[in-house]
């Protein structure tokens, strides 16, 4: 292998291949929002404005500063043992960014999915818009 491979080898490996590397526009994908309150109040509410949109929480580490919504159906038809159309699920991060302040993060997984019984194949869409990221933070800011 030439020199030229092992270089693109290795920008492939250290970076570009991975999630959030130089090469992703993940990073850029995030809405984020600094409330003017502490972060235990900030989760509370934030807890809150999320069951009240509909959606479930499903993983949480509240140590951490993190929260993983249950998926829900964009376009989805559900036919008990069969399922097709399109899902997402939000992630939500949280970190004291000074006195009483408090960094909120929201990324939104969006994808098709096919399942049949309880097996599932999921393939990523990339959003064009990020009205539901927005309307997370929007009701966490009438919360506080």
């Amino acid at each position: 292998m030439g020199k030229m491979g092992r270089i693109g080898i290795l920008l492939l490996v250290f970076g570009l291949g991975f999630p959030g590397g130089p090469g992703s526009s993940r990073a850029a994908d995030v809405a984020s929002r600094t409330f003017d309150a502490p972060v235990d109040r900030v989760w509370l509410v934030t807890e809150s404005g999320l069951k009240s949109l509909g959606w479930e929480i499903d993983k949480f580490d509240r140590a951490v500063g993190w929260i993983l919504t249950d998926s829900r159906g964009v376009e989805f038809k559900d036919y008990a043992v069969y399922g097709k159309g399109l899902r997402h699920k939000l992630r939500l991060a949280m970190k004291a960014v000074g006195e009483g302040r408090t960094m909120v993060s929201v990324e939104r997984e969006l994808y098709t999915e096919e399942r049949f019984l309880w097996m599932a194949e999921r393939k990523p869409v990339v959003a064009t818009e990020q009205t539901v990221e927005t309307g997370v933070l929007d009701a966490i800011q009438m919360g506080l």
